[in-house]
């Protein structure tokens, strides 16, 4: 008997290490999800002459990809990151560091300066992957995890990003949606990916496919099973609604290269209590009017500054102000002011209040200048995905990138094989 009161005891005490933190690959430095400290702006991926890259390498090209940001108020403190090899579903894989990637497991960002002459400051930091620490051995998804050396249990920054073994490129085509209710709204996809010299034998379980429209996760279908197999190919045709998406609209646009004048739908700008203040025209409602074509960059922003050469370090921040007229206020939710400037995440710093004097809603961003993409986006209260199309309207005909990427599981390998990234785009011009 004692020696049973003994067992359960033991069995009682392993159930209450294996539920505690510290033991949990759901801690922060292991997060699959993406995440920036409030103070941490300016995001960006860049590759050599794009700067407006989607983060996705294929190792041997000799290609590097470089991710950018700023602290404000930063201190100078190092920098460290590191670096994990994710699964298709964005958890943790099975693969010891050794076996995904050349170099420590922790490193230091070396590449950083504060700002010159600006009136809010900050330390910007660049760092090129791979790189003389860091060379990757497989392909799949990536997560990098930043922090300061003064709090290191405390993530500043987390991002995605992709390693493709480039074999298995998709061919993709769209089509205008049949399902009723979609046809003029929304977009689809016809894809097909060539399996090549793959030993595929269960392409129902061994191959997905995900697709991204613009870079964003909230524009995002994973998990996606071929329609249709043959020999050496696997389709995704727009027979099921596996591949729609909605087309959304061209993306509103203004330009802060300079604080000396206005630029495009920038109504002023001020500089009041020692900081700038950029003030947009008020926007207006596309929810029911018809589409009209412009060039965008899907939702992206550039840094730049007109009167100088080096703008990671010295251009400033500004406070722009948004205004979007409304009848009255949308109940069940909150509208945001979103975009790759904000990580297409729905944030206090990025929410728009009511102002029912004004009858409007208005939000004030801290962002770097340049030229910048955005869009309105309403999301309803406990959803993490945003409804319908309020003030923007959707339409079948709008540009936008689509990023196709293919997953294959090899049944002898402890990890999911990224095969081939595809970017594409609705008007054949990518």
């Amino acid at each position: 008997m004692a020696r049973i009161f003994q067992l359960i005891k033991l069995l009682s005490l392993s159930i209450f290490f294996l539920s505690c933190p510290l033991f949990s690959f759901s801690s922060p430095e292991f997060s699959s999800s993406e995440f920036a400290a409030e103070n941490v702006k300016s995001i960006w991926f860049e590759k050599e002459e794009w700067k407006m890259a989607y983060p996705f390498l294929q190792p041997g090209s000799g290609d590097q990809i470089t991710l950018s940001f700023d602290i404000i108020e930063g201190d100078g403190s190092a920098v460290w990151y590191n670096i994990v090899h994710c699964d298709r579903d964005w958890n943790r894989s099975d693969l010891f560091t050794s076996d995904y990637m050349e170099g420590f497991e922790e490193n230091q960002v070396t590449d950083f300066a504060p700002s010159f002459n600006t009136k809010i400051n900050y330390i910007h930091y660049s760092l090129s992957l791979p790189n003389n620490d860091v060379r990757f051995l497989v392909s799949g998804n990536y997560v990098i995890t930043f922090w300061t050396a003064d709090e290191p249990e405390k993530p500043v920054l987390i991002r995605r990003f992709f390693i493709s073994e480039g074999t298995s490129p998709a061919s993709v085509t769209f089509r205008r949606p049949m399902k009723p209710g979609t046809t003029d709204t929304h977009q689809q996809a016809e894809i097909t990916v060539g399996t090549g010299s793959l030993p595929v034998t269960d392409p129902y379980r061994q191959v997905t496919l995900t697709i991204m429209q613009n870079g964003r996760p909230d524009r995002t279908k994973s998990g996606l099973l071929p329609d249709f197999v043959s020999a050496g190919r696997l389709e995704y045709n727009t027979l099921s609604d596996k591949t729609l998406m909605p087309g959304g609209n061209e993306f509103r646009y203004f330009d802060i290269k300079t604080i000396r004048q206005t630029r495009q739908n920038v109504r002023a700008i001020d500089f009041v209590n020692g900081v700038y203040h950029a003030y947009l025209i008020p926007s207006d409602d596309r929810e029911f009017k018809p589409y009209f074509f412009n060039e965008d960059f899907n939702g992206k922003f550039v840094v730049a500054m007109e009167e100088s050469r080096d703008p990671d370090r010295e251009a400033d921040y500004v406070w722009v102000w948004f205004t979007m007229p409304a009848y009255q206020e949308l109940q069940g939710g909150s509208l945001y002011v979103t975009g790759s400037f904000c990580g297409w995440k729905y944030l206090p710093s990025n929410r728009m209040s009511w102002n029912p004097a004004r009858g409007s809603y208005e939000a004030s961003v801290l962002l770097k200048q340049g030229w910048y993409n955005y869009e309105y986006s309403f999301l309803p209260s406990g959803s993490s995905v945003p409804e319908g199309f309020h003030f923007e309207g959707s339409h079948w005909e709008t540009e936008n990138d689509y990023l196709v990427l293919t997953y294959f599981r090899d049944p002898t390998s402890r990890y999911d094989r990224l095969i081939g990234v595809t970017l594409a785009n609705t008007r054949g011009a990518k």
